[in-house]
């Protein structure tokens, strides 16, 4: 199973819903591949020791820019792979827009000789929907969108749904709907109207797990670790346990 963790904005808890996936299921004794698409590569600095002294044929750049296989490499995490970004993918647009070679399936295509290697394959997206995304999403059998508090953040569903469909249409026809992951959810009350807002409009898909808004995750980060490794009895750790528990009913607790 291979899922896109996708949001159209920065700033939602995406890059920190990949980390703790991938390393709460490492943990149960899964083995994964984290892919990490998103040009701010957060995730890579988080989870790759030596990520400093990376170059970008060490990355997906070399994937998706120049067509070469993935490079994959252990992470900090248990059981975990990960595939380093690069800053440099922010330009992938402008060289993918004039492209004329399945320039949607560079990373599917790759994907596709190592995965069954993993039990699980996440990829975490960038914060926009742009030939990265698309890329994701034809490499995808699922994607997990993820969404804070706010009007906008609620308004980009509409846009990343639009994505998937014409994904669905032109490249991937098995593309399907994980769920909607709300986050950094508090006591106020931009996160109740948020939250009710969902509940009204997406009932079916939006997930019972809600992530809390919790200090721990940035300390975790900025310790280079994930939460489980930090502090397992967090708040969000106990929330991304929950999650997985949900949305992977096949793993064991």
């Amino acid at each position: 199973m291979v899922i896109s963790i996708a949001s159209q904005k920065g700033g939602t808890g995406k890059t920190t819903t990949s980390i703790s996936l991938a390393a709460g299921l490492g943990r149960r004794g899964r083995r994964v591949l984290l892919v990490d698409i998103d040009s701010q590569a957060n995730s890579s600095k988080v989870l790759v020791p030596d990520y400093q002294t990376l170059t970008k044929d060490e990355t997906v750049h070399a994937t998706i820019l120049e067509r070469r296989p993935l490079p994959i490499r252990p992470s900090h995490a248990k059981n975990v792979d990960i595939v380093p970004s690069h800053i440099l993918l922010s330009n992938t647009d402008m060289t993918l827009t004039t492209a004329i070679d399945h320039r949607e399936a560079r990373l599917k295509r790759e994907l596709d000789k190592v995965k069954d290697r993993y039990d699980h394959v996440l990829i975490d997206c960038p914060p926009a929907l742009s030939w990265l995304t698309v890329n994701a999403f034809t490499a995808s059998d699922k994607v997990l969108v993820v969404v804070s508090p706010g009007y906008f953040e609620l308004d980009s569903i509409v846009q990343l749904g639009k994505t998937m469909a014409e994904v669905r249409e032109h490249f991937n026809p098995d593309l399907t709907l994980l769920g909607y992951l709300f986050t950094m959810s508090d006591s106020t009350i931009n996160t109740a109207v948020s939250l009710d807002t969902l509940r009204q409009t997406y009932p079916a898909e939006l997930l019972k797990t809600i992530i809390p808004r919790n200090t721990d995750i940035r300390d975790a980060h900025l310790n280079k670790q994930d939460i489980f490794t930090f502090n397992a009895r967090a708040r969000a750790a106990d929330a991304y346990s929950r999650l997985i528990d949900e949305a992977f009913t096949e793993v064991p607790a």
